[in-house]
């Protein structure tokens, strides 16, 4: 019956992936088969860490990721988890040999968010690596398939779409890191004298990211390419969106690219992936 567990537990990272990111989902389900399962499960172990720091306010979050990751390292000892997101997890990390460093990594990235709530330039880069180029590596080892020449040099454009996402995602959740969280992630910025020339710094870094980014994109496997490009697409066009908002909005709402703008994206990435125009 252990095959039945294993499906139902990878299917459960499906779901968790599907309700919390349209704009993932979407980039996942049109990955060659054989890489979405494992993509999905790292999806729903990251997603699960950052939900413990994000959202669970009215319980003991220090102690709840405590045990989230003495189970995450019991999971990859033993090679089983009642928990049916660890047991993914670990099953992806032993197939594609990620790398133990990577997951310490991402999870002192997440501790870092129960006793930091502004950031220098050298605890923003340790954020950042932790908590987004971490994650891309993970990806990238699944994509590679053990190739590790292919893996190295993909490494830092890997690291640098992590990077972009991450900061997107902080431009985007300006508002609601510091009003719900206290948190401020940009170095030097103070949330209540947000000015234009903080934001253009802000979005020159993330295009410089995303630009070192494409040029791994266009070099990965046929099979996950659309899937990584229609994300990469789906931020370049939300950070456009913010590009065009003023600081005072930015800060103010949360900016979104519409559902039926994601699925123009997808076409419009299919027939250039058809095309060979990437």
């Amino acid at each position: 019956m252990i095959p039945l567990y294993d499906k139902t537990c990878l299917e459960c990272s499906c779901l968790i992936t599907r309700r919390y990111s349209t704009s993932f989902s979407l980039g996942i389900r049109v990955f060659a088969k054989k890489y979405r399962a494992p993509i999905y499960a790292i999806y729903g172990f990251v997603r699960f860490a950052d939900e413990i720091v994000d959202t669970f306010h009215n319980y003991p979050k220090a102690e709840l990721l405590q045990r989230f990751r003495e189970d995450t390292y019991k999971a990859l000892e033993e090679g089983i988890s009642l928990n049916p997101v660890l047991h993914a997890f670990q099953q992806t990390v032993h197939r594609y040999n990620i790398e133990r460093e990577l997951i310490d990594a991402f999870l002192h990235s997440m501790e870092m968010d129960l006793h930091y709530h502004t950031y220098g330039d050298h605890l923003y880069k340790e954020y950042i690596y932790g908590s987004a180029e971490v994650v891309g590596l993970m990806c990238l080892r699944v994509f590679c398939e053990g190739d590790q020449e292919t893996y190295e040099r993909l490494k830092a454009p890997a690291r640098s779409l992590g990077a972009a996402f991450q900061k997107v995602n902080f431009l985007r959740d300006m508002g609601s890191d510091y009003q719900e969280r206290g948190r401020v992630y940009f170095p030097g910025v103070d949330f209540t004298q947000f000015t234009e020339s903080d934001k253009r710094q802000i979005e020159a870094d993330i295009k410089k990211d995303f630009d070192d980014a494409y040029q791994g994109i266009v070099q990965l496997p046929e099979g996950v390419r659309l899937g990584v490009y229609l994300a990469y697409r789906y931020y370049t066009k939300l950070l456009q969106k913010i590009k065009r908002a003023p600081a005072q909005t930015v800060t103010a709402e949360r900016i979104r690219v519409p559902n039926s703008r994601k699925i123009a994206l997808l076409l419009g990435s299919a027939l250039k992936h058809q095309l060979n125009l990437l």
